[in-house]
């Protein structure tokens, strides 16, 4: 087998700063492959009125081409970014989900393991095709298993069309990978460059990708709380490389089929190959781009028009998450009739008329919980949506508000629970009071 982390000798070294544990036997589920009479009130919304502008502009990037979470409850003060070492001066707290104590992130990481093709080819069996988890545009990824029992993906780039261009998605994806470490971030395990070989070693996620989870192909429908608590997951993977130190990273291609699922339904943000370090936010600056990177349906439409690159980027992006996750529709839906091709514009419209319960997912059971959820759900996406990024909110004020939704969800859900049991415990007793009469 091939050595882990952990265990490389010589100038190896591993990018985190604990030894990792092996995960247990996975599935073969593959996460590497590419009616309500109740009325929204959502028409009673401050942001309506300039809404409605808005969502017939929100599909103008939309051109069609020719699950249940563990995390504890925090208070709004523990959304702070990673400390900075070596004496560096910032004011941000060194605490909190996004400091050390939470995610082990170093100031300067090494960059991780270099293995060697020998070790690629143990913990693969030599590729074999029965290992096959995945294949894409770059290339193709195997499960593997490294020396200690650990299992990882191995992502090998295409020897035809590795070029200049991919060498620098590889260098990117790598320094990104080496650079970052977070719960909710696919955990970087090392990677080979030899000769015309490219491989990134990654930590395996066992329960396939959210798009699949929405299309109904591993089985169980992800109900709305497991939704909901995904949503956190990514906003706080996100809102992570966003607060990132002085350089925050952009990732790009924020889209369902980028975010994998764990056996317990924690979300993990992937994919790495797009993402950029953003310019000092205190310079005013931003990246400008030769060339759009990303996903039709998710991308930006002010990056697409003046190539300049901002967090606010990865916002509108999530934006389309959000209602990908509430309305279980991808963001480009081809069959569908004109006037719901493009998802986020129905779904912004539906909502600007006061409709926002049909745009909840048919499969999801719903309640008064549910649609005063959804409701809220979709205002934060309308501003997510937003044509530029001065009207977006940051990706930490979106998951400060995703919290606020959880909170309320989970205090009126309960609610309705006691007050059903309450219910039925009248009725069971006024039953048996009844049959006691007529004995």
């Amino acid at each position: 087998m091939a050595k882990s982390p952990a265990t490389s000798q010589g100038s190896r070294k591993s990018s985190n700063s604990q030894q990792r544990k092996s995960p247990s036997e996975f599935s073969a589920a593959s996460p590497y492959s590419d009616v309500s009479s109740v009325k929204s009130n959502s028409s009673r919304n401050p942001v309506v009125i300039a809404a409605r502008t808005l969502a017939g502009a929100v599909g103008s990037c939309f051109t069609p081409p020719a699950t249940i979470s563990t995390t504890e409850d925090r208070g709004f003060h523990e959304f702070r970014a990673p400390s900075v070492g070596n004496g560096e001066k910032n004011h941000r707290s060194s605490k909190g989900i996004y400091g050390k104590s939470y995610n082990s992130t170093q100031t300067t990481a090494p960059m991780g393991v270099k293995f060697t093709m020998e070790e690629i080819y143990k913990a693969t069996r030599d590729f074999s095709p029965s290992l096959k988890i995945g294949q894409g545009g770059y290339g193709t990824v195997y499960k593997g298993r490294l020396e200690d029992g650990t299992f990882v993906a191995v992502k090998r780039a295409k020897k035809s069309v590795y070029d200049s261009h991919l060498s620098v998605e590889f260098q990117s994806e790598i320094q990104t990978f080496a650079r970052v470490e977070h719960l909710n971030l696919v955990r970087f395990f090392g990677y080979l460059e030899e000769k015309d070989e490219r491989i990134v070693v990654v930590e395996y996620v066992p329960n396939g990708t959210l798009r699949q989870h929405l299309d109904g192909m591993n089985g169980k429908i992800l109900d709305f709380a497991a939704r909901l608590d995904i949503a956190i997951d990514v906003a706080h993977a996100v809102t992570y490389l966003h607060m990132y130190t002085d350089h925050p990273i952009i990732h790009r291609d924020i889209k369902s089929s980028n975010i994998l699922l764990t056996d317990n339904f924690r979300a993990k943000v992937a994919d790495f190959g797009f993402a950029r370090l953003a310019a000092d936010a205190d310079s005013g600056h931003t990246h400008v781009s030769t060339q759009v990177k990303g996903t039709a349906g998710y991308l930006d439409p002010e990056y697409l028009r003046t190539y300049q690159l901002t967090e606010k980027s990865d916002v509108y992006s999530f934006g389309v998450l959000m209602v990908e996750l509430v309305t279980g529709r991808r963001p480009i839906e081809p069959k569908k009739e004109l006037k719901e091709r493009i998802t986020p514009r129905w779904a912004m419209k539906k909502f600007t008329d006061g409709d926002a319960i049909m745009t909840l997912d048919p499969r999801v059971e719903r309640s008064p919980a549910t649609i005063l959820a959804l409701e809220k759900i979709l205002e934060l996406s309308l501003q997510c949506l937003a044509p530029t990024k001065q009207g977006r909110p940051t990706m930490r004020r979106c998951a400060e508000i995703l919290w606020s939704i959880r909170k309320d969800y989970r205090d009126l859900s309960a609610s309705d629970c006691n007050r059903s049991m309450s219910s039925h415990s009248r009725i069971s007793s006024s039953s048996r009071e009844e049959k006691w009469s007529a004995e």
